[in-house]
């Protein structure tokens, strides 16, 4: 018989949700604060996935982390908040029933290498012969250059673990490797001058996204799953913006997980961010390339 906290079967296939939860679910409006948290939750739970992967995580520790707690029994997971000096720092939660325990987690060096934070969670499946990490992004919004070097960073650690499966999902706040052009008509100011390409403001062009941060990860052996998808099908609707000018927010997945793709979805959820899901059927990973971090 297997114990509770052990994966119930060979797991073979997961759901990975990204949602950036709009300051914790709770929102200023007309001087109130409005608690939006079981809207998010309903939302989460239609999707049910086996790892949540949120940003903006404001408050959940205070209180003796209460609306972590919250969540935790709202969505049936366990919840590991990242160190944010921020404050809107990114929560990782994970469905024990279907990945077990934790068997890793890493947030060295993220509190210098990071605006809102950063951590690893990892997870030793019978189906894998190397640990699963993962890692919730949020980017620096104010910088491309800063955003660059903090994903480099996130790449870099996500693998520390060793074997080349993991995945990083999250609010990536610029450009996607590819695809369809903002809605440069609904860009604040303060976007404008950070997701698009610098030109001389005396010779106005036409605007051009810049797609650096997007790139790099790429470099680093990451494919957008909706990207990749999308040059398979053609289906406009796995590009739809997650945001209401671009499509900021993505789920990442290392070479030897991108024969595990199967499905992705956009949903909406009550944020200023909409939702993002994946499904991986794991049988499908690169097994014969298994490397060591070094």
């Amino acid at each position: 018989m297997a114990l509770e906290h052990e994966p119930q079967g060979a797991l073979v296939q997961i759901a990975v949700m990204s949602q950036n939860l709009g300051r914790g679910g709770w929102k200023r409006t007309d001087g109130a604060i409005e608690d939006r948290w079981p809207q998010l939750a309903e939302a989460i739970n239609a999707v049910r996935p086996d790892v949540l992967l949120g940003q903006e995580a404001e408050g959940r520790s205070a209180d003796g982390h209460a609306r972590l707690t919250r969540a935790e029994h709202d969505l049936d997971m366990d919840g590991i908040l990242a160190p944010s000096s921020s404050g809107l720092g990114p929560v990782t939660m994970y469905r024990r029933e279907t990945m077990g325990r934790r068997t890793y987690l890493n947030r060295d060096f993220s509190a210098h290498e990071t605006h809102h934070g950063f951590e690893v969670v990892g997870w030793t499946l019978p189906c894998l012969p190397a640990p699963l990490t993962a890692g919730s992004v949020h980017l620096t919004p104010y910088d491309p250059v800063r955003a660059a070097s903090e994903v480099s960073f996130m790449g870099s650690r996500v693998h520390r673990a060793g074997g080349g499966y993991a995945i990083l999902g999250g609010d990536f706040n610029f450009p996607p490797v590819a695809g369809p052009e903002p809605a440069y008509e609904q860009m604040r100011p303060y976007n404008r001058g950070s997701r698009l390409v610098v030109t001389d403001p005396e010779l106005p062009g036409p605007p051009e996204p810049d797609r650096s941060v997007a790139w790099r990860i790429a470099g680093k052996g990451f494919v957008d799953v909706a990207w990749h998808l999308y040059k398979e099908s053609g289906d406009e609707n796995l590009l739809t913006r997650t945001s209401s000018d671009e499509r900021i927010d993505w789920v990442l997945v290392s070479d030897a997980l991108v024969p595990c793709i199967t499905d992705y979805g956009v949903i909406d959820t009550g944020s200023d961010h909409r939702g993002i899901w994946v499904k991986l059927d794991l049988t499908k990973a690169v097994t014969s390339k298994v490397w060591s971090y070094r």
